[in-house]
């Protein structure tokens, strides 16, 4: 009997960490984030190296029982690094009952600590900026007329061609992106209709050209960000323009919500 029941139990264990290998994957994803640094930025992670990604940036990590340290460095700032331990994937018994009877799965990957997962799907990893910090490589020089500009005598200053990231993110990904120009001041920004600009994952550095725009009246504009994908609510965001200019980017993740 004893040995039947340590049979059981080990049986037990094999397909509860298959479930979790087949289930979840042996990686898990996750965003790292610091919305104060603008530049590229190299992440190193679980032996892996990405070069000149924007921050937030998915990665995927090792689920395992060992803690996962990611490491992040750029120009103008001093080395970050976070730690991130893992903890037990509620997955594995949500699914487990599926597996019951599959014996052929049972024992994949018994090892690998599958049923473990990060502490946090939103990774903060802190970045000094050092005293030699530079500007963000996109600023771009704003001069402004010495006339009134207004939506039809556009195409006077720098700012209406300022070019800024644009990064946008979705759960699941391949979702739709439109935006449109939201303006208080139609006199001197006149608002537009929505146009395409990709999918999830989109990330390019683009300018506004957004006519008639001024610092002035950059505050009293609006971007809104609408998302769609089949199955799916959209979403909409509003961004501020002379925020987004201060900032130089546009970026925000949309979790899809199914209809």
């Amino acid at each position: 009997m004893k040995k039947l029941s340590l049979i059981l139990d080990v049986f037990a264990a094999l397909l509860l960490t298959s479930c979790a290998t087949i289930f979840s994957g042996s990686k898990a994803k996750v965003t790292v984030r610091n919305d104060d640094v603008k530049v590229p930025v190299t992440l190193t992670y679980d032996n892996q190296t990405e070069q000149n990604v924007f921050l937030p940036h998915k990665i995927k990590l090792k689920r395992g029982f060992k803690a996962s340290t990611i490491t992040a460095t750029a120009n103008g700032y001093e080395k970050g690094k976070v730690i991130v331990s893992k903890k037990f994937n509620p997955t594995t018994l949500a699914n487990i009952i599926t597996l019951i009877g599959a014996i052929p799965g049972a024992g994949i990957d018994a090892a690998t600590g599958a049923m473990m997962k990060p502490e946090s799907k939103d990774i903060f990893i802190p970045m000094k900026a050092s005293s030699n910090n530079v500007k963000p490589i996109f600023e771009t020089p704003v001069t402004q007329p010495t006339e009134r500009v207004t939506r039809d005598n556009a195409g006077r200053t720098s700012l209406e061609r300022t070019i800024i990231r644009w990064y946008f993110d979705s759960d699941p990904q391949g979702a739709r992106i439109f935006w449109r120009v939201i303006s208080n001041v139609p006199d001197e920004v006149k608002n537009t209709n929505e146009l395409w600009l990709g999918s999830t994952p989109f990330e390019e550095t683009r300018s506004f050209n957004i006519q008639g725009l001024t610092y002035e009246n950059s505050q009293d504009v609006q971007i809104e960000i609408k998302v769609k994908r089949r199955g799916y609510i959209d979403q909409n965001k509003r961004f501020n323009v002379r925020q987004a200019i201060d900032q130089q980017e546009i970026s925000s993740f949309f979790d899809m919500v199914a209809e």
